[in-house]
């Protein structure tokens, strides 16, 4: 039951080396952990061999989401004070919910400015957790501008430069609205999607915009105690529509990444019934939760003590999804966001 699980019971051992610091040199030459729960078996294969796991029928679900330029480095008008800004979801128009470094500069009034004044902000007010709603001014396209001046985010525990910013983006990346990648689709590329869909694999995309919350440790020793960020998804109806036609003839629905699933089971109803829909999610999935409509999952190798390890031990059973951690650390497979990947069957 929830109220019994603690943070400790989703802890392992990860030596800092495994981290990966940088993407594989071919998106589908990472490596593929395959586990089959029925049996309870575990294959060394690599990602490119996905399409030996798949079925006629079955319905891939990916997140089109695209992560932001979203860190802007510039300095507070009439000073030399450098600033930096992470922009984390547009809240209306040209406002924005940011964070900065340093915070302390960041009064309401306070103004900004960046590559020699092309963007600028103001700050509007102080928000929850300590993040700012910030307005901003500038001539031509808000996006553009962006391009020009933002740099893409990276994860915490990367501490290398991105060389080709790309490589943060899936293939499928369609619309900007993350702060981090949905890393699962990162192993993807277009001529592994043309052969799956060869196959008669429906291609499905969803959208989750993927919030910086995603990182954010859980600080109770309950589990039940910690407070979920919340994040924006759609299901278009079309893809309602084509997911639940799948399931009814028998396919399976296989979800890539955990930003999927989390759309998915959002929108699904008791019987696992999708409907489409759009707004804001907070769903916590811990062991004991009943998935109503993912069958499969293709997920990346998650934090220690993290909400993403824990969806996965809801999926795989907790026990399991360590034994499976142990396995990966041992054949020294590479963690996190730019590592390799998994399939749960």
């Amino acid at each position: 039951m929830n109220h019994e699980l603690l943070k400790g019971d989703f802890d392992y051992e990860l030596p800092p080396e495994l981290i990966a610091q940088h993407p594989s040199p071919e998106r589908d030459h990472s490596r593929l952990l395959c586990y089959d729960r029925a049996q309870k078996t575990l294959e060394h294969r690599s990602f490119f061999e996905l399409p030996a796991f798949l079925r006629p029928g079955d319905a891939l679900v990916v997140n089109e989401t695209r992560v932001l330029p979203a860190r802007l480095r510039g300095q507070k008008e009439g000073s030399c004070g450098k600033i930096e800004f992470l922009l984390l979801k547009r809240l209306n128009g040209d406002d924005w919910e940011v964070i900065l470094k340093p915070g302390k500069r960041a009064t309401p009034g306070a103004r900004f400015a960046f590559g020699e004044g092309r963007l600028r902000a103001e700050i509007l007010g102080v928000l929850e957790g300590g993040a700012r709603a910030v307005r901003f001014f500038y001539g031509g396209v808000f996006e553009e501008r962006l391009e020009e001046l933002g740099e893409t985010p990276l994860p915490p525990y990367i501490g290398e430069a991105l060389r080709d910013r790309d490589r943060y983006q899936t293939v499928y990346a369609r619309r900007n609205g993350s702060a981090a990648a949905p890393t699962a689709g990162l192993h993807f590329t277009p001529e592994l999607l043309a052969q799956i869909r060869a196959m008669g694999v429906k291609i499905v995309p969803v959208l989750l915009h993927v919030g910086l919350g995603t990182f954010r440790p859980v600080k109770e020793e309950r589990v039940a105690d910690h407070r979920m960020h919340e994040e924006y998804y759609e299901l278009s109806a079309e893809a309602a529509e084509l997911l639940n036609a799948a399931k009814k003839a028998g396919g399976r629905i296989i979800a890539v990444g955990t930003t999927s699933v989390r759309v998915l089971e959002s929108a699904a109803g008791e019987g696992g019934l999708l409907h489409a829909g759009s707004g804001y999610t907070k769903i916590f999935i811990t062991p004991g939760y009943r998935f109503r409509a993912v069958d499969a999952l293709i997920t990346n190798f998650h934090l220690p003590k993290s909400t993403l390890l824990m969806l996965v031990s809801a999926f795989m059973g907790r026990e399991e999804a360590l034994a499976m951690y142990a396995e990966a650390v041992r054949e020294r497979y590479r963690f996190f966001s730019f590592g390799d990947a998994c399939l749960l069957l």
